[in-house]
This record gives C-alpha cells, structure tokens and sequence, in this order.
C-alpha cells in the first residue's frame, strides 16, 4: 500500500458490517494496518459511512488497548489510574491540553535530538557520564589482557613455545589490535 505524506488525513470508511475500507487503494484494511498508516506519519480519519460519525478517537483507543494488552506497555499503570480519575474530577478539562501539549514537547525534542545529531562531532562526547564510561573501558580492556605487557594496546608479551600458545596469541594479539582501534575512534570523537 501507498502512504503519501500530504496533510489530508487518510479516510478510511467503516462499513456496516464493521470492514474498514481505505479510500486512496481501495481495499479493506485491518487495525494493524491503520496503526502502522500512523507510525508512518499519516493523520487518518475514520467515517462511519451510514451515519457520518468520526469514529477515530475509538478506533485509536482501540489500536492503543490493542498494544497493551500484548504486553507492549508504553503507559504505565498510574498514568492510567490518572487518567481514569480525571473523567470524574474537575482536572478533566486540564488533562487533554496536559496530555496533547507533553506529546507535543516529546515530539519536539525527539526531532531536535535527531537534527543536533549530524551537527554535533561527537554526540557521545555530550553524553553525561562519558568520561567514566571511557575510563571503564580502559579498566576492562586492561583486564582482558590479565595485565600482560606495559601498553594494553601493544599486545601482551607473548611466550610461544608451542604451535597452540602461538595461535592463541595471534587470535588475542588480532582482538587487542581491534579494541585499540576501536579505543582509538572512540578517543577522536570525544575531542
């Protein structure tokens, strides 16, 4: 199916006999379906076609009690538990705007996250907690030679007496020259 990204909604018409029907491919289409329209980036609409009602609040409630009940939670138990209590207190004329203007910053700050991404050298280098990181992985690359050697990165000093030991000291040596590569990359980002 063809998903185009203009600013008209996708209406999708639901029969009496409860079949969606998507009207830019003409075919039926399943909830699932739907869902993934949104995950695309697609607004829809859904019309009942007998009587014209907007039925896509309660098809997107549906899509979302959908996900929760397979276990794919994206809301946890007490924001459902406010929810709930917010249609029977004053605060229910708040939640909406709440809810709609918190998505929106989500939305916002998800896109400037990606943006700030190709203009940043090194986006781990901003990353609270890198500097540490960096030293962790120095302490284990240390510990995975056993402390062989002066310079970790060198490679271990190495007694080959036999065909075996010569082997596995090639395979640790190939590893040991992977890692300091890879310690070296990480080094030139964090500059």
């Amino acid at each position: 199916m063809l998903v185009t990204d203009d600013a008209t909604p996708l209406l999708i018409k639901r029969y009496a006999s409860r079949r969606l029907y998507n009207t830019e491919t003409s075919d039926y289409v399943t909830l699932e379906d739907i869902a993934r329209f949104i995950r695309e980036g697609r607004e829809v609409q859904i019309i009942d076609l007998k009587s014209g009602d907007d039925l896509t609040r309660q098809y997107l409630l549906q899509i979302v009690a959908e996900h929760e009940s397979r276990g794919e939670n994206v809301l946890p138990i007490n924001v459902l538990t406010d929810l709930v209590r917010s249609y029977t207190t004053q605060a229910h004329s708040v939640v909406p705007q709440f809810l709609a203007m918190s998505f929106d910053m989500l939305r916002d700050g998800q896109s400037k996250m990606m943006e700030n991404l190709g203009t940043i050298p090194n986006p781990m280098a901003t990353m609270p907690g890198f500097d540490a990181m960096q030293k962790q992985q120095e302490a284990f690359l240390k510990a995975m030679t056993g402390g062989m050697g002066k310079n970790w990165a060198t490679g271990p000093a190495t007694n080959d007496d036999d065909e075996g030991s010569a082997a596995k000291s090639d395979d640790l040596n190939d590893i040991k020259k992977q890692l300091a590569e890879l310690q070296a990359k990480l080094s030139k980002l964090g500059e």
